[in-house]
């Protein structure tokens, strides 16, 4: 059963954010702010005094006063924002988890919102697709007909503009996905991240953090989860052939795989429209069984068939359940250590 977009809905109206109510728990955070991370410095072709620093990537970080240990580094494919609110502009991923003292670090990578500073020439060119997203993004079958259980405020008019122009331009080649996790894992292997790193993603921003682990040098990425990853890493002695698009499949020598074996978990997270036959839920139960085979700790969980959560969308953390969806990350990181505070003291 499916209903249609209201006409309404195509037309522009006011932004109507939906006010919190009074959370039980306040934030406290003990300072929050910002940094450039990887990149280079290059010369101008001509005139080699001249320089530019390019192809950065950004990280926005907020410490809470009593952090735990492990920080939840956000990262999207298509705007911090979908991190920051849920659809109705309720309470997003980034307040949850700092409610829960977690530090959380918000990141763009290179060429992307607050790092778009590239070394080389990039052209925007409008691309119409706004009802081709609409689809993409598990609101409905096709455009306008809604998912009757769908986790959107369809009636929401400021929600759907909301969700529509939060985005920044996405550069989806496989150069781009070297260049992003480039930069990630020279913040990964910084320190300035901390020490026991738990990357969440969404869409094609769950390769680049799977290619980030199996290039960090060193061992503070602890763990990734993924909201509907399309594209995964595979070993190069399977019959894999690698793409040179943005979505994988992105091969890397085996060696670099089993680093994604020593992480403490993965899981690669679907909604309950994404049937099992597509490609991406495929390959993320080959990547699981594989990363399982060299001992690692890697699942796949169907919000769905596995937790019982209906009309997920394509960004389910942003979902009128995500504090649900948020629950079961709770378990996660509960049950493989990654909850425990700095000081070791269990209070709240």
């Amino acid at each position: 059963m499916h209903f249609a977009l209201p006409a309404l809905l195509l037309a522009f109206a006011p932004a109507v954010i939906s006010q919190p109510s009074r959370p039980n728990k306040p934030i406290t955070l003990s300072h929050s702010g910002g940094f450039q991370i990887g990149g280079k410095i290059i010369n101008s072709p001509f005139n080699q005094n001249a320089t530019l620093s390019c192809d950065h990537g950004y990280m926005e970080y907020f410490i809470p006063w009593r952090p735990r240990r492990t920080s939840i580094v956000m990262w999207h494919s298509s705007s911090t924002q979908v991190w920051q609110n849920r659809w109705d502009g309720g309470e997003g991923y980034k307040d949850k988890f700092l409610r829960r003292n977690y530090p959380v670090y918000l990141w763009d990578g290179p060429r992307v919102g607050r790092a778009n500073w590239a070394c080389e020439p990039t052209i925007y060119t409008p691309n119409y697709q706004d009802q081709s997203n609409f689809v993409a993004w598990n609101f409905g079958p096709r455009w306008p007909l809604w998912w009757d259980d769908v986790q959107f405020p369809t009636r929401d008019t400021a929600a759907w503009q909301q969700a529509t122009s939060a985005r920044y331009v996405e550069y989806d080649t496989k150069a781009n996905v070297d260049l992003q996790s480039d930069a990630a894992a020279v913040a990964a292997d910084s320190g300035k991240v901390g020490k026991d790193i738990v990357y969440l993603t969404n869409s094609a921003g769950g390769l680049r953090a799977m290619v980030t682990a199996t290039k960090a040098n060193g061992t503070n990425i602890k763990g990734i989860v993924t909201y509907e990853s399309i594209g995964y890493v595979f070993p190069d002695n399977i019959n894999v052939t690698a793409s040179l698009g943005g979505f994988g499949p992105y091969v890397v020598p085996l060696e670099r795989f089993k680093k994604l074996a020593k992480l403490t978990a993965i899981q690669f997270v679907w909604g309950d429209h994404r049937p099992e036959n597509h490609t991406s839920v495929i390959e993320s139960r080959l990547v699981a069984k594989l990363i399982n085979q060299y001992g690692g700790n890697a699942k796949v969980l169907k919000l769905g068939d596995d937790a019982g959560l209906k009309g997920s969308t394509h960004i389910p953390f942003a979902d009128l359940d995500n504090e649900e969806v948020a629950g079961l990350l709770d378990d996660v990181l509960g049950d493989n250590g990654l909850d425990e505070y700095e000081d070791g003291d269990d209070w709240n």
